[in-house]
Order: structure tokens, then C-alpha cells, then sequence
């Protein structure tokens, strides 16, 4: 049987569906306030939406490439592309309204796809 891999930070950052990705550290206080708010908001979104972790002193390398400097550090990706950044804590009301933003832009540009031309041209 095949081990299943574990995607990785690029895979899932990639998802159609919007990822708030939470760089924190063990030791930063901040980062502790911030982890009943995620579980709120998870909650309010459901499976809308992605959320991810990343332990900045255990993913350096990741920490690095976004040019983390302080945690806690929010980030919600699309498709590989950063939507939002915010660094410290964010109220949950306040997040929640960013992450509905971010769904009702992303819902607007899916409806807005043209439709596929299924007849080749002659």
C-alpha cells in the first residue's frame, strides 16, 4: 500500500478554495490569543475554507520565503497567490469579515469565468 504524502506548504497553498495560513511560534504569547479566534472563525466559515499552520522556528525556510518578521502573521492564500496579510492579532469579527470578503470576491471571479467554447473553430 502506498504511503500518502503530505502536501506540502506550495500544494496546499494552491487550493481553490481560500487558505488562512497562521505562521506562530510555541513561545509567542500573541500566537496563543490568537488560536481560540482561528477555532472560532473556522467554525463560523466551515469548510470554505482551508486553515493552516506553520510553526515558524520548526519552517524556517517557509517563515523566510513570506518574510515572516513578527508572529502571529495571518495570511490567506488562492491559488498560490497571497488575498491578505496581517501581522499581530486579529479580532475574530474582524477576520471573519476579511475571510467573507475574500469568499465573495472569489465566488464573483468563478461566476465570472467565460464559458468554454466546446466548438473548435473550422
Amino acid at each position: 500500500m502506498m504511503q500518502q504524502q503530505t502536501p506540502t506548504f506550495s500544494e496546499i497553498i494552491r487550493s481553490d478554495k481560500p487558505v488562512l495560513v497562521d505562521f506562530f511560534a510555541t513561545w509567542c504569547m500573541p500566537c496563543k490569543m490568537m488560536e481560540p479566534i482561528l477555532e472560532e472563525v473556522k467554525a463560523r466559515t466551515g469548510d470554505r475554507v482551508l486553515f493552516h499552520q506553520v510553526d515558524v522556528d520548526r519552517n524556517p525556510l517557509v517563515a523566510s520565503v513570506y518574510q515572516i518578521a513578527g508572529v502571529p502573521t495571518l495570511m490567506v492564500f488562492r491559488k498560490g497567490e497571497v488575498l491578505w496579510r496581517h501581522s499581530g492579532v486579529v479580532p475574530p469579527d474582524q477576520l471573519f469579515q476579511v475571510i467573507e470578503h475574500i469568499l465573495q470576491e472569489t465566488d464573483q471571479q468563478e461566476n465570472k469565468k467565460p464559458a468554454v467554447d466546446t466548438q473548435q473553430a473550422s
